[in-house]
């Protein structure tokens, strides 16, 4: 699917030689297993586009300065966020409300060190993004597994199984995967306030995990947890990044959005206490890069999602007519295929 504009998403760009996480051969035959070097990598959540020519231009601009110092905010970064969220998602974050960590699964292993204690519990929504089951386990908390369900076709929340899930006192966190990493669920804003109200009525601190909202299909609209009502967002911390978006992953920036001040200063002192000493600005070359694809890079990103859609039309397309027993569901949000081979009868 060829484009008009300054980039070509059909180019094929050669990741060898960079370390790549992705591609690089010990990678894949650690988690694959040994010989499996040569494999096609579907395996993360990481793009091999070009980035937009603009982010590469500021990047180069602050790069000839030749002097990569202690930092402090950019200027740039927060009015590029802030009406990147206002223009794209009808939310309006406050400067204030701001913090930055070097990525969101650090920032979910904070939250949950400092709103919870050892031994308490944290619910997520399988299947759902490894990582957060092991940040729960790895600091001494325990898994509250609130599963999806299929129907109609799609995944949908428990919700009476949510509520007697969070009755548990034990329960103080739950993490919201909003669009849904890797089932693509885009959720409804009756969805999200079903389970914001369930979690606000007993206590249980929603960490809305927000990073592939971007990333949305034609046809499907992300809502901002924290925008649908103040209840919400004094109840709740959201994480954000373009690491998504724009596969900026490498450079560590990414958002904290805490509206509650008690929070957001428990959660500043906490990350202070931690080592990390920029809660309030991130790094250097990251908030850089994030504001000049805020500012500039949203046509690269519309002609992206067309590309990602058309992709995966014709891989459903290709499965029901080649691979009948194989299902793809429905992508409504992030670039990840979700597929069911229950069909073929295969052993796991």
């Amino acid at each position: 699917m060829r484009m008009t504009r300054d980039w070509n998403f059909d180019e094929e760009v050669d990741r060898s030689q960079t370390a790549s996480m992705k591609w690089e051969p010990e990678v894949l035959n650690r988690v694959f297993g040994k010989g499996r070097d040569t494999l096609l990598p579907l395996w993360v959540a990481d793009m091999d586009f070009h980035c937009h020519p603009a982010i590469r231009r500021a990047m180069e601009k602050r790069l000839a300065h030749q002097i990569y110092g202690y930092s402090l905010k950019d200027p740039a970064y927060l009015p590029a966020l802030i009406s990147w969220y206002r223009r794209r998602h009808q939310w309006e974050i406050q400067a204030p409300w701001v913090l930055t960590t070097p990525g969101v699964v650090p920032a979910v292993n904070y939250i949950i060190q400092r709103f919870s204690q050892p031994g308490d519990k944290v619910l997520i929504q399988t299947p759902v993004y490894y990582p957060f089951a092991r940040s729960i386990l790895n600091n001494g908390r325990q898994v509250a597994d609130n599963p999806l369900k299929i129907a109609g076709g799609h995944f949908r929340m428990d919700f009476e199984d949510l509520a007697e899930k969070v009755r548990d006192p034990r329960v103080k966190l739950a993490i919201l995967c909003s669009p849904h990493n890797p089932v693509g669920r885009v959720w409804t804003r009756e969805e999200l306030d079903t389970f914001g109200r369930i979690c606000v009525d007993n206590q249980v601190l929603v960490i809305a995990d927000e990073i592939h909202c971007d990333l949305v299909m034609p046809g499907f609209k992300h809502v901002c947890f924290a925008s649908i009502s103040d209840a919400f967002a004094h109840h709740s911390i959201t994480c954000l990044a373009a690491s998504k978006t724009f596969n900026l992953a490498g450079l560590h920036q990414s958002s904290i959005i805490v509206p509650d001040p008690v929070l957001r200063g428990e959660l500043h002192a906490h990350l202070e206490n931690s080592g990390f000493v920029n809660a309030d600005g991130g790094t250097l070359f990251g908030a850089v890069a994030a504001a000049a694809a805020y500012n500039e890079a949203e046509p690269w990103l519309e002609d992206l999602i067309l590309y990602l859609h058309a992709n995966f039309t014709y891989l459903k397309t290709f499965l029901e007519t080649e691979l009948p027993g194989v299902f793809a569901y429905v992508l409504q949000g992030t670039y990840l295929a979700w597929v069911d081979f229950n069909g073929l009868g295969l052993a796991e």
